[in-house]
């Protein structure tokens, strides 16, 4: 694994338009579950779709029962290793953007600016009004719900204050398309980089997982880190396997030694 972050490293100090992507595996090592793993959260509950959540009462329910159940491993949840290791590679003006699956924020809480960050799945950072659009924060939702996430017989899921629709986190939902500007400007930044790495996704959940293949269709240089061998293995340009923290730290040492 030396010879192979060292050679990593040289490909980064040669960059000039980096870009990461950034999956469920970059975020596992700060406690928060992934969702196609063994012990994920698509093996304990099956999604709840947009449509769904829509007409039903009880989905939305159900839905809303999860995230509760979720919200203290998203609230308690820090950088770890491999997001610091990225925001040092941002201070350093080696990385240009991320591009992210996840919802959790952690880019932006290591010092990557919002504008850096392109979130193709929404955040989870706080609710939205699926109608006008007002943010909410959790701490304005959680007392409409029982402290086990469930609702009182009768009540229905929290609605907007100022146009009566139905909240929800500010995620991309199964059945929800993804956000154009994002997907669009995620496409471009990919096919104008020069060196493409994607960390700790299964690289399976498409669109996004079309993503990475646009860079490497454009010539840029494709890494892929991840802990287990993904679909896109044989387009990459290296792979790496381990888990993400450990292999970006050592990647920044060795970068700062090569200085």
């Amino acid at each position: 694994m030396n010879s192979q972050i060292h050679k990593l490293a040289k490909k980064i100090l040669n960059s000039d338009s980096m870009v990461v992507f950034t999956g469920a595996g970059m975020s596992t090592e700060s406690g928060i579950p992934d969702f196609r793993g063994p012990s994920g959260l698509w093996k304990r509950y099956q999604p709840v779709q947009l449509q769904d959540f829509l007409s039903s009462r009880d989905a939305r329910a159900e839905y809303w029962r999860r995230k509760i159940e979720s919200f203290p491993d998203f609230r308690n949840a820090r950088p770890n290793k491999g997001h610091i290791a990225l925001a040092e590679l941002y201070e350093l003006d080696y990385l240009k953007f991320i591009i992210t699956q996840n919802i959790d924020g952690l880019h932006q809480e290591a010092g990557i600016p919002d504008e850096r960050v392109i979130e193709l799945h929404g955040t989870g950072r706080y609710v939205s009004c699926l109608d006008c659009g007002k943010r909410f924060e959790w701490e304005d939702i959680l007392p409409w719900f029982n402290q086990d996430g469930t609702l009182d017989p009768g009540k229905d899921t929290p609605a907007c204050d100022y146009c009566q629709g139905l909240l929800k986190p500010a995620t991309i939902s199964f059945g929800q398309a993804m956000p154009e500007k994002e997907t669009a400007e995620a496409y471009i930044r990919a096919a104008e980089s020069d060196l493409f790495i994607a960390v700790g996704s299964s690289l399976q959940v498409y669109p996004a997982a079309s993503i990475p293949q646009e860079a490497a269709k454009s010539g840029s240089f494709f890494v892929i880190i991840n802990n287990e061998s993904t679909p896109l293995d044989p387009m990459a340009d290296m792979v790496i396997n381990g888990q993400a923290g450990e292999i970006l730290g050592e990647t920044v040492a060795s970068i700062k030694q090569d200085q």
